[in-house]
């Protein structure tokens, strides 16, 4: 992998692959040995609980990398949202790499680093904030993968985000139909949302 990191990488550096709307990447207990890239779409991740219930644990969005464990298998499953062009680099190549170059080595810490804090702040979410608070921390944070901040595309469906943010599908819709009526954003279509008033979405993450 040397001379580049796995975040500037070229994707003939790894091999691409393609995914279609709802199609699995890999399954949660699958052998972990790739990691991947997202050049677009949308990716989730998630496990399945005994029960049925599904918690997504993150969204991945082009430049992203998602599939780095710290075991030898995959915690959780993976799926394209959408159509998705990834690019997968073999683990072994990147420890092989890492262990040779000093600054793969920082990015593969730092790229751990990330997922930490991801993973710290989306217990937080889950855990302390109201369902009002959980869908505005979520439209903040999507409108800063959007190229206009304004007005956002929600790649993921409604269940989508309820599955992210531990809340049922009616809470979610009746949520986004409680800030629209308070003059925050505007539906413009489903899964197309107008911020009116940005700092007001902000503050109710506060």
């Amino acid at each position: 992998m040397a001379p580049d990191t796995i975040e500037t990488a070229r994707p003939k550096a790894g091999t691409v692959l393609q995914f279609s709307g709802n199609s699995e990447i890999y399954g949660e207990g699958d052998a972990a040995d790739c990691v991947f890239k997202v050049m677009s779409g949308v990716v989730r991740t998630c496990k399945f609980l005994s029960d049925g219930r599904r918690q997504i644990n993150a969204f991945y969005v082009a430049g992203d990398l998602f599939g780095l464990e710290a075991g030898d298998v995959y915690r959780l499953t993976a799926e394209a949202i959408n159509d998705c062009v990834l690019v997968a680099y073999r683990r072994s190549h990147l420890e092989k790499g890492a262990a040779q170059d000093s600054r793969l080595a920082r990015q593969m810490f730092s790229h751990a680093m990330r997922h930490m804090v991801r993973a710290q702040d989306h217990a937080l979410l889950l855990g302390r904030k109201t369902a009002l608070e959980k869908v505005a921390a979520f439209l903040t944070e999507w409108a800063q993968h959007s190229p206009d901040s304004q007005n956002v595309t929600l790649e993921m469906s409604r269940q989508d985000m309820a599955d992210y943010l531990g809340l049922t599908i009616e809470t979610v819709s009746r949520t986004l139909s409680q800030l629209e009526h308070s003059g925050v954003i505007e539906i413009l279509v489903a899964r197309q949302i107008k911020i009116k008033r940005q700092a007001a979405l902000r503050n109710m993450n506060a």
